[in-house]
């Protein structure tokens, strides 16, 4: 079967009716049974298809190149008749393997689960009663809701229809909304511009209907275009540093393993030892628990972000999170409550007016646009004024014009009632009302009602303009309409600044945040809430202002100012954008429509959870509780699994790298291995055991003190540094074995195995904090995993485990010396480590 199994084409020349029967629909809904039958077939499927995905996406975090090699020698090894050599390298291969899948499943098990509390959502009618449920559960047939903010759930055809207004730029390219009709007839067009038709990946802007769908999912006719639309086509910067860390490691491996194998061959040895011997030294260098540290730290941290109220819907967002230096945000529900409440209604001469109420009332009860903080304060008046009214038409909200319009029926005929913005409202007004009757608005009046409307601003209190004129018909009415009106007066709103925003605005500066406010309201409201709440106000750009900057002088000026008022969607947009040009991480917080753009243009997007369907689409962070706090807890956590998966970085490309090289090195002079190949997969795997409990360590404060950003150059530098320190340590060891110990090849190769093992291991203690390690212990879990491995590699040169591995049982004075010379060790790196350290942590400059 085809993907369209229901495509556009077919439901041309149907009636309402006609398509209703095809789908064995009904104008009440499904019923679950019905739904469920539906579902099983393609739903079998896709579940199928998914856990598929899923299985193929860990095999290959753990089937890595190198262990497939390892497989590949081993099988040789045993061809060639050597079958305990080829049995110990596949189980250690099996076994980091199944170690690597199992924390690797438990992250994803653990992201999915947080995934599911933010997963996208439909209204339905099933069983005559109307539901939310999971998008993915939709079928054809199903009868939709939609209202203002939704995004259309699937290709369906309208039912009802009230002022319905459609926004499909994301599929037609057309800025402008486009009203949508329900019809009965037959349909004659299957495009997006077909009136009855509505689509997945378009949203609502406002209006309300219903809605019969005829293709869900990747059925739909841009199912796959949405698809690439929800994708974040941009890799994070936490992706691309690992990536180019991988590259980076991939380069080094490459050289070490083809020197060595040459060098081996030249010396007459064993090519099958010497390419195992190869192989296990790069699988000794590589790290390969890098995808699992990663993803398992990150699932940890989104955890413990949950219990915060922040749920993280794409994973690499947390580092990016820790990495903001700039957070763009509108004010209100942010440094204000959001919980508007209305205080005054005043005539255009600043006198209480009840008219301006009940014009009030009348338009927000009959609007059918996203109902806002304002239009529930005013509803929660004594809405009975507006029985009076019944509504015949609408001009629907843009944020260009700042305003929308209703028209209504009442005892005095028909009249159109438009509130938005007051200066957008007074622009078009031609007459106010006042005492005596209307009266035609002179240039004084005009002044007079902007210093009321000013007076109130400097207040705090948000306004609204409320202005309505006389029509002749009931329907039919466009934005030019919206001209010659009466202005009626002014609605007033406070909206209490939060408690302890200024405290968590200060924390957050002194985190290295700055918070820049992008609001739509005056400069006058804005300048009294910011200043209120800690964010200097003194200097705010009006958005008009923007339009005249070429991008230098944009850049220059948003890196000075911290508040924007009276700005659109577009110019919040090339504000962030500009913000990024600079060099910094830009985190956006928004919740409406037109927040969607600059969510999706932000390094981070930020939403809450009562926001539109749009805005949280396109955000990768999801607050349940709108406070600023919980955003500043958030991102602190963010850091802390940055700093846990830096930590796994640095000690592997460090220590690690140093015994690496010491091997390459003691090959050219030794007489036999410095280890043998099963030898060091064992070393390699006892010390990835160690770390599998670094996502749970506690972080030192440093990690968390300012933005961390991902630099390569900085892990390079320690491996540079502390690799050859680790490596000198080595050579001093192996002279001490040879010449003073004396010891035979396996001794040899055991006394290198715990010295290397304890000082790669036991050095964790020191890189994992940038003070000293006694002022940050490590968290219970860590200690006691590294602990017990340097104690288990102890023990098992006398065990027949160790046997098998080539482990021979050493003198008790080998003992002292490793304790001295792995102290030593960790001293010196101590010491060393300081400078490194300070190239990490040190702040990044305040513009």
């Amino acid at each position: 079967m085809q993907r369209h199994h229901h495509p556009a084409s077919s439901i041309l020349g149907r009636t309402l009716a006609e398509l209703m029967d095809d789908l064995s629909a009904s104008p009440q809904g499904l019923t679950t049974l019905a739904a469920q039958q539906r579902q099983q077939p393609e739903g079998g499927r896709t579940l199928a298809s998914a856990l598929l995905v899923r299985a193929a996406t860990l095999l290959r975090g753990v089937l890595s190149p190198l262990s497939a090699i390892l497989l590949v020698a081993a099988a040789a090894s045993a061809s060639l008749g050597d079958f305990t050599d080829a049995l110990i390298i596949t189980a250690m291969v099996a076994l980091s393997s199944s170690l690597n899948l199992w924390q690797s499943y438990r992250s994803s098990a653990a992201t999915r689960k947080l995934g599911e509390q933010v997963t996208p959502t439909a209204r339905v009618l099933r069983d005559g009663q109307w539901a939310t449920i999971p998008r993915q559960a939709l079928v054809r047939g199903d009868i939709l809701q939609l209202a203002a903010g939704d995004l259309v759930p699937a290709d369906a055809r309208l039912v009802t229809s009230k002022d319905l207004f459609i926004h499909e730029a994301a599929l037609t390219g057309e800025s402008l909304p486009v009203e949508k009709f329900a019809t009965a007839e037959a349909l004659m067009s299957s495009e997006p511009d077909g009136a009855e038709l509505v689509f997945l990946g378009t949203s609502v802007v406002s209006g309300s209907g219903t809605a019969v769908a005829y293709a869900v999912g990747h059925e739909t006719a841009f199912g796959d275009i949405v698809a690439l639309l929800a994708a974040r086509p941009e890799e994070t910067e936490f992706e691309r540093g690992t990536r180019q860390f991988s590259i980076f490691i991939l380069k080094i491996v490459l050289f070490l393993v083809l020197f060595i194998l040459v060098i081996h061959i030249a010396l007459g040895r064993s090519p099958m030892q010497s390419l195992l011997f190869s192989v296990a030294l790069a699988v000794g260098l590589t790290p390969e628990f890098l995808p699992m540290i990663v993803s398992v730290t990150l699932a940890q941290g989104a955890m413990q972000m949950a219990k915060k109220k922040v749920i993280v819907r794409h994973l690499p967002a947390i580092q990016n999170l820790g990495s903001i230096d700039i957070l763009c945000s509108d004010k209100t529900g942010t440094l204000t409550r959001g919980e508007m409440s209305l205080t005054e209604a005043l005539d255009p001469v600043g006198e209480p007016s009840e008219q301006v109420l009940i014009l009030g009332i009348v338009n927000s009860k009959f609007q059918t646009g996203i109902r806002s903080p304002l239009d529930a304060a005013i509803l929660a008046q004594d809405i009975h004024r507006a029985e009076a009214y019944t509504k015949t038409d609408e001009i629907p909200f843009d944020f260009e014009r700042r305003r929308l319009s209703v028209v209504v029926h009442g005892a005095l005929g028909y009249t159109l009632i438009t509130k938005g913005a007051p200066e957008s409202i007074l622009e078009i007004s031609s007459t106010f009302s006042s005492k005596s009757g209307q009266a035609p608005l002179t240039p004084s009046d005009r002044n007079q009602c902007h210093a009321i409307f000013t007076s109130l601003c400097v207040k705090g209190l948000r306004v609204l303009g409320v202005a309505f004129k006389e029509v002749s018909s009931p329907t039919g009415h466009e934005i030019k309409d919206e001209q010659a009106l009466c202005f009626a007066g002014f609605l007033a709103f406070s909206d209490p600044l939060s408690p302890d925003v200024a405290a968590t605005v200060a924390d957050l500066r002194h985190d290295g945040v700055t918070i820049k406010i992008l609001t739509g309201d005056n400069e006058h409201v804005t300048r009294q809430i910011c200043s209120q709440a800690g964010i200097n106000a003194e200097h705010v750009v009006l958005g008009k202002d923007l339009d005249a900057l070429d991008d230098l002088a944009l850049l220059h000026l948003v890196e000075k100012v911290d508040v924007f008022a009276r700005v659109s969607p577009a110019q919040k947009h090339k504000i962030v954008r500009s913000l990024k040009m600079g060099g910094h991480v830009v985190g956006y917080l928004g919740d409406g429509i037109n927040d969607a753009p600059s969510l999706h243009l932000a390094d981070v997007g930020i939403s809450v959870s009562g926001a539109s369907d749009i805005a949280r689409e396109a955000s990768d962070i999801i607050l349940l509780e709108s406070r600023l706090d919980v955003l500043h807890e958030g991102i602190i956590a963010g850091r802390t699994s940055f700093g846990n998966v830096i930590k796994y970085l640095l000690m592997g490309t460090s220590s690690n790298f140093g015994n690496m090289f010491s091997m390459a090195g003691a090959a050219l002079f030794l007489p036999f291995l410095p280890m043998l190949s099963k030898q060091i997969l064992l070393n390699n795997f006892l010390y990835d055991l160690a770390q599998i409990t670094i996502p749970s360590d506690k972080v030192d404060p440093a990690y968390t003190a300012a933005p961390q950003r991902w630099d390569i150059r900085i892990i390079r530098n320690f491996m540079m540094t502390l690799g050859p320190v680790s490596s000198c340590f080595d050579f001093m060891t192996f002279y001490i074995l040879l010449h003073v110990f004396r010891f035979n090849e396996s001794l040899f190769q055991t006394g290198w195995f715990l010295e290397s093992l304890a000082t790669q291991t036991l050095v964790l203690f020191v890189i994992r904090t940038a003070g000293r390690p006694w002022k940050n212990r490590p968290s219970a879990a860590l200690t006691v995993t590294t602990l017990a491995v340097v104690m288990v590699s102890g023990i098992l040169p006398y065990t027949a485990v160790g046997a098998r591995f080539g482990l021979t049982p050493l003198p008790l004075q080998f003992f002292p010396f490793l304790i001295l010379v792995t102290g030593l060790y960790l001293v010196i790196v101590e010491v060393v480590k300081a400078r490194l350290m300070r190239q990490i942590f040190a702040r990044p400059s305040k513009s």
